[in-house]
């Protein structure tokens, strides 16, 4: 029996030079590559709906929002890691050409099977370290859910909103981001949940 093949080492250099001409998007931490997969039809209406309010939102203000074709650059104790976020909030000037930003304030990640292991932990950890974040919002998408990591003068402070009728306030961004608007157009049955994991439960 053959030993299974490791994966290669990779250097920033080569990961973002490797992005320029990929055909799919792929994410960086620490030297590993990791490529990303495809979403459902309810987590694009989710994300979409989203992006929508956050356009509306910020339109003429200072903070401009990226959807997930723009990656951010995390630097920490030594770690680099290159994700792309469903979409980020920038605040400070942005040169036309950037392919990655270091400062967002905002961060926004819809949640799915094959990534909520990594939203709520592994990017969470390094979304948490960025100095100029605000606010790390991740949303479920087969139910009106999200858990927001808030800035306080303490520490990140972790908050839950519920309902349909629940609004998402990021005074910090001047936005406000009501579930029954992030969730239009999304069925809530007992069988929506369609995706291959059968354990899909809100942590």
């Amino acid at each position: 029996m053959s030993a299974a093949k490791q994966p290669e080492f990779v250097r920033v250099e080569e990961y973002l030079t490797a992005e320029d001409f990929a055909v799919t998007r792929s994410e960086y931490v620490d030297g590993w590559v990791r490529g990303m997969t495809g979403g459902t039809s309810r987590h694009s209406s989710v994300k979409m709906n989203c992006g929508h309010l956050l356009v509306k939102n910020l339109r003429g203000k200072r903070c401009r929002p990226f959807d997930s074709d723009m990656k951010v650059r995390i630097r920490h104790d030594g770690s680099t890691r290159f994700y792309y976020p469903d979409f980020h909030v920038v605040c400070e000037p942005q040169d036309q050409l950037d392919k990655y930003h270091d400062q967002p304030v905002a961060i926004i990640e819809v949640l799915s099977p094959s990534t909520r292991v990594y939203d709520l932990d592994e990017k969470l950890n390094a979304y948490l370290s960025i100095a100029m974040l605000q606010y790390y919002v991740i949303l479920e998408q087969h139910m009106p859910f999200a858990i927001v990591m808030r800035r306080t003068p303490a520490g990140f402070l972790r908050e839950t909103y519920e309902g349909i009728d629940a609004t998402i306030d990021l005074p910090f961004i001047d936005c406000k981001l009501p579930l029954r608007d992030i969730y239009e157009g999304v069925e809530f049955t007992p069988t929506c949940v369609q995706e291959p994991e059968a354990s899909y439960e809100a942590s």
